[in-house]
């Protein structure tokens, strides 16, 4: 038996209409830090107390979904086409790494991506500057 392919739920991703708004709710009235922004994408994400996961705020057309981590999004994707799965979008960088989009065989879309690149770098006010592996 193979190791497990997924590893843990790395985002859930909730539509906003404005960080600003998005923030005031999440951050300001239900209490979630702020651990990075980044404008020019229209994300913001915050931390969750009892686990790694984070709420991701998106402004740009993104559903709502988790985003799962894996090794390596190369070979996660390889995976899923060799089992039955298909490949919706193939592996691309991403600031911290490499992401793609694949489908089980019902039909679920999962966003598979891995931090080979490292992790995002904040400056006091959370916003995003740089990667740091």
């Amino acid at each position: 038996m193979n190791a497990p392919l997924l590893r843990m739920i790395d985002a859930i991703t909730i539509p906003v209409p404005s960080l600003d708004e998005g923030l005031a709710f999440y951050r300001d009235r239900l209490g979630h830090r702020l651990l990075w922004r980044k404008d020019d994408v229209g994300q913001a994400g915050l931390a969750m107390p009892d686990t790694r996961t984070e709420i991701v705020l998106v402004t740009k057309g993104i559903k709502y979904e988790p985003d799962w981590k894996v090794a390596s999004a190369d070979k996660a994707a390889e995976a899923f086409r060799n089992n039955g799965g298909r490949v919706v979008s193939e592996p691309s960088d991403i600031p911290i790494g490499r992401l793609t989009v694949v489908a089980d065989p019902f039909g679920n879309r999962l966003v598979l991506l891995d931090c080979s690149k490292g992790t995002y770098d904040t400056d006091e006010h959370g916003n995003v500057t740089g990667v740091s592996s």
